[in-house]
């Protein structure tokens, strides 16, 4: 069965303490309560960094730039509608307070308590595989 390629992009912002942020998808939209990295979809002709960068200005009111975004890994998952291709970034420094202009809640997440929140089934094994990396680096 062919189905839809939807193509977003998604940020690992790390702060000072290694912890990693989540966003709360709020009420009313599809997966409402559900945890995940900030991000969104990719514009046609928009590359996934310039779309990352876009994506956290609206979501969170920070300044990333392009270079800062490190490839991490990417999620590929079938959904009942559509196949989403969502590679991950890292990010360990912006410009600007984050204050989500969304509605969603935030928060900040040691890597191994990332599997305490309920998340999208495509984001799961990026859960795994940041807290593997964190595990990897002690």
């Amino acid at each position: 069965m062919s189905r839809r390629l939807l193509l977003v992009v998604a940020a690992a912002l790390i702060d000072e303490a290694g912890r990693i942020l989540l966003a709360q998808r709020p009420e009313g939209k599809q997966l409402a309560g559900l945890w995940e990295f900030p991000g969104g979809k990719i514009d046609p002709g928009e590359t996934p960094e310039a779309a990352l960068v876009r994506e956290l200005a609206e979501e969170l009111s920070i300044t990333v730039k392009e270079e800062e975004l490190k490839p991490l890994t990417f999620a590929s998952f079938t959904y009942p509608d559509f196949h989403l291709l969502m590679p991950l970034y890292a990010c360990e420094s912006w410009t600007g307070t984050i204050h989500p202009r969304e509605g969603q809640a935030i928060a900040w997440v040691e890597p191994a308590r990332l599997r305490e929140y309920p998340a999208p089934p495509a984001d799961l094994p990026l859960f795994d595989w940041l807290m593997e990396q964190a595990f990897a680096e002690r």
